[in-house]
């Protein structure tokens, strides 16, 4: 049984579960891919990967995430986002991703003029530096939900849900279902 707290809609509870999985794995993980799959048309058209999947008979409402094969580390995310085309059957996707990212109040102290590296490496020795997991999906009708855990603070209890916390990552993942 889950211990992701249960949430009224079910692209939330696709998030948390999510984040929950990404969570067991510990941090330093690479961005993970999941499509995200009609519970009930899973159960009805693929009984065996349902069954696989550890989905019981009595779960046919929500969405079901799918791993998907590793996601490329040899060029930028968005980059990567941009090749991905989705079956029809995918009713949405997620990704979870970690990142270092820095409060408003640091916004002030950033140097101009530097490239993306010499900036990765300045946020990464900056005091006040956080890490954070996103895990952000979209649905095909546009439906957005994100999930963000602190390092600082690994506890489901401290998970921030919310359908705009990433915007640019949604919409990056978005863009995988237009045609």
């Amino acid at each position: 049984m889950s211990n992701t707290p249960m949430a009224a809609n079910p692209l939330t509870r696709a998030v948390l579960e999510i984040d929950e999985y990404a969570s067991g794995l510990g941090w330093d993980q690479p961005a993970r891919l999941f499509a995200l799959v009609d519970t009930a048309q899973l159960r009805a058209q693929e009984p065996a990967l349902a069954d696989q999947l550890g989905l019981g008979d009595d779960e046919t409402t929500g969405l079901t995430p799918i791993e998907q094969d590793e996601v490329a580390t040899d060029r930028p995310l968005d980059e990567f986002l941009a090749t991905i085309a989705w079956p029809g059957a995918v009713a949405g996707c997620a990704l979870t991703v970690e990142r270092l990212m820095l409060p408003p109040s640091a916004e002030a102290q950033v140097p101009e003029g530097l490239s993306e590296a010499k900036l990765a490496k300045w946020v990464a020795e900056h005091p006040e530096r956080q890490e954070v997991r996103m895990t952000v999906a979209v649905l095909r009708d546009g439906a957005r939900e994100s999930a963000l855990r602190l390092r600082e603070k690994d506890s489901p209890t401290e998970v921030l849900t919310g359908p705009d916390l990433v915007p640019g990552l949604a919409d990056a993942l978005a863009a995988t279902f237009e045609e």
